[in-house]
């Protein structure tokens, strides 16, 4: 189950340096600002700390990134957005988006949504076609469907899905999020990435040709500075 080229979700592409390290401090800021600086009772907070130090982010960047987020810096508010719409061939997308200015992320994605055949939806749109759900990616040496399917009965997991060349995914509600990232462990599996996200409802079925659509106007967006993640219904 699922394509090696789209898990539904996409992250920071650690291929371009700085702008990962833009997006996860982003991200940290966010964290903190939310859930307080301590990551022990911060999962958020823990997550994306283990994302800057897999991408070898610098400590002082981790540590303004913090401080933005307990105010304790000049530096403008950050707010999480939600935008919703349609991607080449009607597939319907949601964009996670963490800016300092509104008007100048919604104006910048418009123009990116548009130039490669997307559409933006109004809020709302296309919103109700995904779940709200706790994901966990990880991976077990050896691993089958079964032996995954039997962890994630073990964990509380709602749904295990085969990533393919050892990676699985791990669906959960969102207040089993920590729940199953612990029990996985336990039970010998490596836990890779553990956040809320959104899974479709129905994912579309597309061609190879369709795909590769999908794929360029999913590379444009996930490019931008301002952009998070991307949720395919797919």
């Amino acid at each position: 189950m699922g394509r090696g080229w789209v898990h539904g979700v996409r992250v920071a592409s650690a291929a371009k340096k700085g702008k990962a390290f833009t997006k996860i401090a982003k991200e940290i800021t966010v964290a903190v600002k939310l859930g307080g600086g301590d990551a022990e009772g911060n999962p958020r907070l823990r997550t994306a700390l283990r994302e800057a130090q897999k991408n070898s982010m610098p400590k002082d960047t981790v540590d303004r990134a913090i401080k933005r987020g307990l105010g304790a810096t000049d530096e403008a508010a950050l707010e999480e957005i939600i935008y919703e719409g349609y991607a080449p061939h009607g597939v319907a997308f949601l964009v996670e988006v963490l800016t300092d200015n509104r008007n100048r992320s919604i104006q910048d994605l418009r123009a990116i949504v548009t130039r490669k055949s997307g559409n933006m939806g109004e809020p709302g749109s296309v919103l109700w076609m995904f779940d709200r759900l706790a994901s966990v990616l990880a991976t077990k040496a050896g691993a089958t469907l079964d032996t995954a399917e039997e962890a994630a009965i073990n964990a509380g997991a709602n749904e295990v899905q085969d990533l393919g060349e050892g990676h699985w995914h791990f669906w959960a509600d969102m207040t089993e999020m920590d729940a199953v990232s612990k029990s996985l462990v336990e039970q010998g599996w490596t836990v890779e990435k553990s956040e809320l996200s959104y899974k479709p409802k129905t994912p579309m079925e597309l061609s190879e040709t369709q795909e590769a659509d999908v794929q360029v106007f999913l590379d444009a967006v996930d490019d931008h500075d301002d952009v998070k993640r991307v949720f395919l219904a797919l």
